[in-house]
């Protein structure tokens, strides 16, 4: 996998940043001691019960202690402890020092994906999601899966060669760890919090990772992707991700048709939302309730499906959805839902424009 785990990997990557060197080569000098050590020890003990059996006639000595072996049971372990201690530390120090950086993004966990922010650089005010891109029929058992599978993203987060990048990390509900084996980093976001580490990636190309915190349903779907790119490259990318930007931006106060709407909700629908409520509207009994013939909120009046996509649900798996999705983006899913399956417009307001959306915000 390009990025990822080679087949019938066993050992960890050797990476493209000083600290996954660091990290490569403090596991195989603990591997190392604690192997030397481990022959030592029953090497000795094997000896002794094969060649000081009671049927060759020996018999156990009796002493109280012996300063001798006291001394030296209790000295070398120290030292070996000290020798492990002291470049574990000096890398883990170094995996804490954030500081002096080149570039500070913010990373978000969200059920089930992640959203990016950059705080400074070229590309600052540059911010987007990253969901799982792996099609659903691969998902589904329906279609050969290939060799990113589970591993690939829509938008990955994009950075610069050879220059510090800090991860400023949160999470919007439980808590979920970005990790990235090639780059060395392994960080908890945790609700609430605001937690930080970095890297410097030395080679341009991309690396993938995973959540590493057990985060529900979908832990699995959760991939991270960074693709580093040279830094001329980086600034022309951060420079088109502005225009994108700019010429994306939607105005809530804009009339939009059904079909368009309901276009656009499908593609909402299909990155955001299915997941939970499944594509069929069906959702996961006990757990996720189906959109499919809901009366309580997809076929009732407007206002309640968008409080609820806006804020989430207390006490449920809904998450707020309100610094995720644009006015726009709400809108036309909560019309797709309304429209979709057998719900087919029967309810009341089968249409909401991004302006309703905007008068709950």
């Amino acid at each position: 996998m390009p990025g990822g785990p080679a087949v019938n990997q066993l050992n960890l990557p050797t990476g493209v940043t000083p600290i996954a060197r660091d990290i490569y080569s403090l596991h195989w000098m603990m591997l190392i001691i604690c192997t030397l050590i481990f022959i030592g020890v029953f090497g000795v003990m094997l000896y002794s019960i094969i060649r000081h059996r009671k049927d060759k006639g020996h018999k156990a000595a009796k002493f109280d202690e012996h300063l001798g072996l006291e001394l030296t049971w209790t000295v070398i372990p120290f030292l070996i402890i000290v020798g492990m201690a002291i470049p574990a530390t000096r890398t883990v120090v170094a995996m804490k020092d954030t500081t002096s950086a080149d570039l500070t993004i913010k990373a978000t966990g969200y059920q089930w994906k992640w959203g990016y922010e950059y705080l400074d650089g070229p590309a600052t005010g540059v911010h987007f999601l990253s969901n799982l891109s792996t099609p659903q029929e691969q998902i589904d058992g329906q279609a050969p899966i290939g060799n990113t599978y589970l591993m690939e993203v829509d938008r990955p987060l994009v950075v610069p060669v050879d220059q510090k990048v800090r991860i400023v990390l949160t999470a919007a509900d439980v808590i979920h760890a970005w990790m990235v084996p090639e780059l060395g980093v392994k960080q908890d976001a945790v609700p609430g919090f605001l937690r930080d580490t970095w890297f410097r990636a030395e080679k341009p190309g991309t690396y993938r990772g995973q959540c590493a915190e057990l985060c529900g349903k979908n832990h699995a779907y959760m991939p991270i992707v960074v693709e580093v790119k040279t830094q001329e490259d980086y600034a022309k990318w951060a420079e088109a991700q502005k225009v994108a930007m700019a010429a994306a931006a939607e105005d809530p106060n804009k009339t939009w048709s059904a079909d368009e709407l309901i276009a656009k909700g499908k593609e909402v629908f299909s990155t955001t939302c299915v997941a939970c409520h499944q594509a069929n509207g069906q959702g996961i009994p006990g757990t996720f309730p189906a959109l499919n013939g809901d009366t309580k909120f997809v076929l009732a009046p407007m206002k309640d499906q968008i409080l609820t996509v806006l804020n989430g649900h207390p006490g449920t798996a809904m998450a707020a959805f309100r610094d995720q999705l644009s006015d726009t983006q709400i809108a036309a899913v909560i019309t797709y839902t309304r429209n979709a399956w057998d719900n087919a417009g029967k309810g009341p307001d089968p249409v909401v424009q991004p302006s309703d959306v905007k008068a709950l915000r």
